[in-house]
């Protein structure tokens, strides 16, 4: 589930009409060619590439865009190719949504990230991933969605959740718990935005659920902001004395957040120095004569 019903009040007026999830990363094709992305097509082909095929997206209010995006336009494709500019890229992605299971759920209203997902329980059984659709992680291989499977797996977790240490953590979801292994948590606590933190440990938005999650989620009121809280259906699940972890972002793995103006500058600067040190890895010749920011220049 990719989670893309927010408003994006913090990004207005450009997100009135266009949204935060359709804005760009930068990221390179398989001939190591820039390519400027939606995040949610990243996030998708990210989780695709994983082993994914079954999709629910959730959108609201002036999210069309989203759902046009992940409609492959044969009609487009052929005026593309007449002009000889239909890139690889392009046929790429909509092979993936062909080949995959895609549905759209329609949030009503903006009411919480955990209403977002509960708009699943008729449709979802099984374990499910959920990602909100403003957040991205670069991880080579993308070894951090493995690693979560796997120790949920290893754990019989009914959720396992991504952790960061940040230096403040007042607006995210912080939790407390005991570390069972190097990098892992068993939390004992979750709390959204608290005013006095107990701990580091902040929620990034990337989860694994059991079928448990919608149970919790059903007896859980509104929060913080009046909405239907994630974090306090977690603990929920904590308090039902379910098996919850935490897992962290290794060092070398990086979160790009576009959740505000000041993130979306960051994650477009850290997806830019991401993508050259692949290149330059890669093909350090040709990264040399013609880094990411000297190519971007020409192109612009």
């Amino acid at each position: 589930m990719i989670t893309a019903g927010g408003i994006g009040t913090r990004l207005l007026p450009f997100s009135k009409e266009i949204p935060k999830e359709m804005f760009p990363i930068i990221t390179c094709d398989d001939n190591n060619s820039l390519q400027l992305k939606p995040l949610v097509q990243a996030i998708f082909e990210q989780l695709y590439n994983t082993g994914v095929r079954s999709f629910y997206i959730v959108v609201g209010r002036g999210k069309r865009a989203i759902e046009d995006h992940f409609s492959p336009d044969t009609i487009f494709l052929e005026y593309l190719n007449k002009k000889g500019k239909l890139p690889n890229s392009l046929l790429d992605f909509y092979e993936k949504i062909r080949s995959s299971n895609l549905v759209f759920l329609n949030q009503l209203e903006p009411l919480g990230f955990g209403d977002a997902v509960q708009l699943g329980r008729p449709l979802i059984n099984g374990n499910l991933i959920v990602q909100a659709g403003d957040t991205f992680i670069l991880s080579d291989d993308n070894k951090y969605l493995s690693r979560l499977v796997t120790l949920h797996q290893k754990y019989r977790a009914s959720a396992t959740v991504l952790l960061q240490d940040v230096s403040d953590p007042r607006q995210y979801g912080v939790v407390d718990g005991d570390y069972i292994e190097e990098g892992v948590l068993r939390m004992t606590s979750a709390i959204e935005k608290p005013e006095r933190p107990k701990t580091n440990h902040a929620i990034m938005p990337v989860y694994i659920f059991s079928g448990d999650i919608f149970n919790a989620l059903s007896e859980t009121g509104r929060g913080v902001d009046g909405e239907l809280q994630l974090t306090d259906a977690i603990q929920k699940l904590i308090t039902a004395r379910k098996r919850v972890i935490g897992v962290n972002l290794m060092s070398d793995e990086l979160r790009l957040d576009l959740g505000t103006l000041e993130s979306m500058v960051e994650a477009l600067k850290t997806s830019l120095s991401y993508v050259d040190a692949k290149r330059k890895a890669l093909i350090p010749k040709i990264a040399e004569e013609t880094p990411v920011i000297q190519a971007v220049a020409r192109r612009t």
